[in-house]
């Protein structure tokens, strides 16, 4: 560049930054997320980005501060990131029976009468019931819901989403009968007849014919969640599992200023999303970037639907299932290989993963940068590991300690070995994504650093650990929560840590995660959630 070109640009870029806004945000004990800077006592910030990281005298020098903010020693972080959510379910449970926490089905049947009494609804949807969490951990049956509610239809939703409890009058909406089937799925049957649970794809049976939301409930349903999120300290979302129409609501709401968190979307891959973005650039705004494909290769190993190499220790009778065939699923994975799409699969088997990891490498063939994902990679063969070289995990710490009071009971102890195995993960990528899978878990992220970093319940459960082996440092864990999470999304450049020119994305919390006792952190509370500089808790 032209000496005097240089020193004009240099001038323009002087004068802008005079006449915009710098805060100063002070007295903090700042952790970065970046190994250059670790800690920190100060951060500026201006139009809505990160000027400059030090302490207060250097910064004071720097630049001219217009406003500064004590934090009064309080502990920030990076905006948080939840690398695996569904954000657009998880605000219709407003809309829904919480069955989450039920200790009986007695329990779940009397959430809903006394919902109905409030709501008075034409159809009843719920979620979060776990047959593993009751004292009969048989499958439930529907058939107190036909008498209590013979002309209202209700569909109900394991924890996990992976199987649907419906009434008759329900099942009447798909004409669902014991001869019914949908491939990749299963109608429950007991003495030759429907007990109303579907599994996995047989869902859509009855989901098909559901009244679908109004674009006001949808409305309604991401403010929601944004609300619930950002309180906690979430910034940016990965909604696993969007159509196109929900990624251009949410688009609208965000470019109109309503919706202010982030969000990495997850387009579901069904033959109308792919026709769709395949042939169009993928889709990136400072607050929306749908640049991947969501695929269900198997199911939830709570519902045994999980495809495992061998029968369930449990259940000698099944392996589970595909929820889509193999041959869909490469024929799938081929097509995105040929775009700049990312492809992130949902698989907990064993054997589902060891189908990903082979097919993810065969069509990758040696490409070091398409980070094409798997979601959850909850069970493996000890001989897959090496593979997550060239593969991204992204995996939900809490599922480990939700599932460890059975999960020896469906795997047996040798498949337990390559189970729930983050910190083996972490050694062969480097980085680990980390998310909740909420609503199937609950939504802070505290709880997500809490069980990656002690692998215990909330009450301390089991003393000695579960696979303490696998435990991550409070470090991996703010690692895989801030700037990982943003790297698997092709965003650590803009976001994840506090640097100088990213985005201004922090959150004050009124303990210090990184040195507290570990029992402690899942009590911690957001003080202020700041998106592009601006605090968002009233």
């Amino acid at each position: 560049m032209p000496k005097l070109s240089f020193i004009l640009v240099t001038l323009f870029l002087f004068s802008c930054s005079k006449q915009s806004r710098i805060d100063l945000y002070v007295n903090g004990n700042f952790y970065t997320a970046n190994d250059q800077l670790p800690t920190a006592s100060a951060v500026a910030v201006s139009e809505g980005k990160i000027l400059g990281v030090g302490d207060e005298g250097t910064l004071k020098s720097q630049f001219d501060i217009d406003n500064t903010i004590d934090l009064e020693g309080q502990t920030v972080v990076p905006g948080l990131i939840d690398a695996h959510c569904h954000f657009l379910n998880f605000g219709f449970q407003e809309q829904q029976v919480d069955l989450v926490g039920t200790s009986s089905f007695e329990e779940v049947v009397q959430r809903i009468i006394v919902f109905q009494e409030k709501h008075k609804m034409d159809y009843i949807m719920g979620r979060g019931w776990d047959q593993n969490d009751w004292v009969d951990q048989k499958f439930p049956q529907k058939t107190i819901l036909d008498k209590l509610f013979p002309d209202t239809p209700i569909a109900l939703s394991r924890i996990d989403g992976h199987a649907l409890l419906c009434n008759q009058a329900a099942l009447d909406l798909g004409g669902v009968t014991k001869d019914s089937h949908m491939e990749g799925g299963t109608v429950v049957l007991d003495q030759g007849m429907p007990t109303g649970v579907l599994i996995d794809n047989a869902e859509r049976l009855v989901m098909n014919h559901w009244p679908k939301p109004t674009r006001q409930e949808r409305i309604n349903a991401l403010l929601a969640a944004e609300a619930a999120c950002v309180a906690l300290g979430l910034t940016t979302v990965d909604d696993a599992g969007l159509d196109r129409e929900d990624i251009e609501l949410i688009d609208s709401l965000q470019r109109a200023g309503d919706l202010k968190i982030r969000v990495y979307a997850m387009a579901s891959a069904t033959p109308d999303n792919l026709n769709y973005y395949l042939n169009r650039s993928i889709v990136k705004t400072d607050r929306l970037h749908m640049r991947s494909f969501k695929y269900y290769l198997d199911g939830a190993l709570g519902s045994r639907g999980a495809l495992l190499r061998a029968p369930y220790s449990d259940a000698p009778h099944t392996h589970g299932l595909p929820v889509n065939s193999i041959e869909h699923f490469k024929a799938t994975a081929k097509r995105i290989a040929a775009s700049d799409y990312q492809m992130n699969t949902h698989a907990i088997g064993d054997s589902a993963n060891h189908v990903v990891l082979n097919t993810y490498r065969a069509l990758l063939n040696g490409q070091h940068d398409r980070r094409w994902r798997i979601e959850h990679a909850q069970v493996l063969s000890l001989e897959d590991f090496s593979s997550f070289d060239n593969i991204m995990p992204s995996v939900q710490p809490t599922h480990a300690t939700s599932d460890m009071y059975w999960a020896e009971e469906r795997l047996g102890s040798d498949r337990m070995q390559g189970a729930y195995a983050l910190n083996s993960l972490l050694e062969v990528n480097g980085r680990i994504a980390l998310g909740t899978d909420f609503p199937v878990e609950g939504v802070s992220p505290f709880l997500t650093f809490y069980a990656a970093t002690s692998r215990q319940d909330l009450d301390g459960y089991p003393a000695g650990k579960f696979k303490a082996e696998e435990a991550l440092s409070r470090k991996d864990a703010l690692f895989g929560m801030t700037i990982w999470a943003a790297y698997a999304n092709f965003e650590a450049d803009e976001k994840g840590s506090l640097e100088v020119g990213k985005m201004a994305d922090f959150i004050v919390l009124d303990q210090d995660i990184m040195t507290i006792p570990l029992d402690r952190i899942s009590k911690t509370n957001v003080l202020q959630t700041y998106i592009s500089g601006e605090p968002q808790i009233n």
